[in-house]
């Protein structure tokens, strides 16, 4: 389990004050095949630099591996704990701002998940079936950048009652496919993945009350209805620039049951459909990553809008995340890109937020393979958009902390996660 103390978001939203229900760390270790494979999910919104290296070398140390054979992404809820540890320290030497993350807490987690990879090491189940199959998604995502005749961005589409006006307008550019991943000890379904592209937030950030969203619950739900003892893990896609705001309104809280409820029935169509055959090829590849800096940003600037009394505590937390991924990329602390390939299946665990048409371009550049896509890894540079999106403008890119060369580099690396 997972869920936080007072911080929530970094600090910008109030603090937990409820716990709705429980955040958790969910994944596997996949032993056999060289040196132990770690993938696992939280229920955070993000790990950033330093925390998500912790993480993963917690996790690591746990199984007996390397740092560069785990894989940790964040589904991305939003009231939940966004951690950066650098982030933290200079939010703490400014005397008045709130801290935004609780470092004990965070050891404890980081305790709380190696203790249950020792645990699951001492009752391994055997692997010797995988499957694969999707199911496409009714009505929950939609493309929330709303652009103009003149291709630049109008207005961002949210889940908030102020985009009524744009939820008639066409969904735009979305992956509408959940995919799912199972692994089989026979004819005994073991575990489970599920991934799918959209912001998993349906209202949030007003009154502390901590939840997993509506792919939390669809998840539960697909658990409480699926081969007992079988592990449900759910993966947050390239879902950077996509939402449910076409869909959903946060006005009608009510209507989450509803978000929750589709996806859990792509869930169960697409597991209608798995056809187990037997494991054949396991290989783990991965790929640095490290994208130039968006000039946007200076260190001055940030530094000077961090001391300013006179800002809002998040345009004073916010400068302190873009700060700590400068000060890293000065220091050439690439990203690790992985992906694990079993038979023509391949798990892609990507960085930060990226815009779907990642996801999109990963699928075609081996179109005989079943790709499903994992986004919020380490989330150090927090949007990574396509190399258009820059010149069209928007939210997404004014906290894209790398610059519009991110785009070659990241589909470089992923070209070599799936030649690997």
């Amino acid at each position: 389990h997972a869920s936080p103390r007072p911080c929530l978001c970094g600090r910008w939203i109030p603090s937990a004050a409820n716990i709705e229900d429980p955040l958790e760390a969910i994944g596997f270790v996949l032993l056999g095949e060289g040196a132990p494979m770690v993938v696992c999910s939280v229920d955070w919104t993000g790990l950033c630099n330093d925390a998500h290296f912790q993480w993963r070398k917690a996790l690591a140390d746990a199984a007996g591996t390397s740092v560069e054979r785990v894989a940790v992404q964040c589904v991305h809820q939003h009231d939940a704990p966004f951690a950066c540890l650098e982030t933290d320290k200079i939010v703490r030497a400014q005397v008045d701002l709130p801290p935004n993350l609780d470092p004990e807490f965070f050891k404890v987690c980081l305790q709380r998940a190696g203790a249950a990879v020792r645990e699951s090491l001492k009752t391994p189940r055997r692997l010797t079936h995988i499957a694969a199959a999707q199911s496409q998604v009714e009505q929950v995502a939609s493309n929330r950048r709303i652009l103009n005749e003149a291709g630049q961005i109008l207005k961002n589409r949210s889940v908030a009652a102020s985009s009524d006006d744009l939820r008639d307008l066409p969904t735009g550019v979305i992956d509408p496919w959940l995919k799912t991943v199972a692994f089989y000890d026979g004819r005994e379904k073991v575990a489970a993945c599920y991934y799918y592209a959209v912001h998993p937030i349906s209202y949030c950030c007003t009154a502390g009350n901590v939840t997993s969203e509506f792919v939390g619950h669809a998840r539960r739900l697909k658990a409480e209805h699926d081969t007992p003892g079988c592990t449900h893990i759910y993966f947050t896609g390239c879902a950077g620039n996509i939402n449910a705001g076409k869909y959903y309104n946060s006005s009608h809280r009510e209507k989450r049951q509803v978000l929750t409820q589709r996806i859990f029935a792509a869930m169960e169509q697409a597991s209608e459909q798995l056809r187990p055959e037997p494991i054949k090829a396991v290989r783990w590849t991965t790929a640095d990553f490290l994208p130039p800096v968006n000039q946007a940003f200076s260190t001055a600037e940030l530094e000077k809008q961090i001391n300013d009394h006179s800002r809002r505590v998040v345009h004073r937390n916010r400068p302190a995340f873009t700060l700590a991924w400068l000060r890293r990329h000065a220091e050439k602390k690439p990203i690790t890109l992985s992906a694990l390939h079993i038979n023509q299946i391949s798990l892609i665990h990507l960085p930060a937020e990226p815009f779907v048409e990642f996801q999109l371009r990963t699928q075609i550049l081996q179109p005989e393979r079943f790709v499903a896509t994992a986004g919020y890894g380490d989330v150090g540079p927090w949007y990574l958009p396509t190399t258009e999106a820059y010149f069209q403008g928007g939210y997404e890119v004014s906290v894209a902390f790398s610059g519009p060369q991110a785009d070659g580099l990241l589909m470089q690396g992923i070209q070599t996660l799936m030649q690997g």
